[in-house]
């Protein structure tokens, strides 16, 4: 389990390749390559074949399709994931998850549905 966390830590803190901070607001679509961070106000759409990460103090209205997702602000859509998401308070999620992995952690608010699709290997 530390392991994972220690992972998870290392992923959002030291490889983000793109960062749209608190303050920011934009709407439109999204495609990036590598590992994109959201703080600030997003409406729209957003499509990477990598990661993207929500971090606490953002405010996204998304749908989303991308390989990993990690979310830890307010996110209103629905999510497409290859590979997995994840959500860690003081997440408040409301929309629709489709992904073969979904990890929810105590504390999160979880509005909507979840769908388990087998991972592509």
């Amino acid at each position: 389990m530390e392991s994972n966390l220690n992972q998870q830590q290392d992923l959002e803190n030291n490889s983000v390749t793109g960062l749209l901070n608190q303050g920011t607001k934009f709407e439109g679509s999204l495609s990036f390559e590598g590992t994109v961070r959201i703080g600030g106000e997003f409406l729209g759409e957003i499509y990477t074949k990598d990661t993207l990460i929500i971090s606490p103090e953002a405010n996204v209205r998304a749908d989303i399709d991308a390989n990993t997702v990690i979310v830890s602000g307010h996110l209103e859509g629905n999510i497409y994931a290859k590979k997995q998401v994840v959500m860690h308070p003081p997440a408040v999620f409301k929309g629709s998850v489709t992904t073969p992995s979904l990890k929810i952690s105590e504390g999160v608010v979880f509005e909507g549905a979840s769908y388990m699709e087998k991972s592509e290997k």
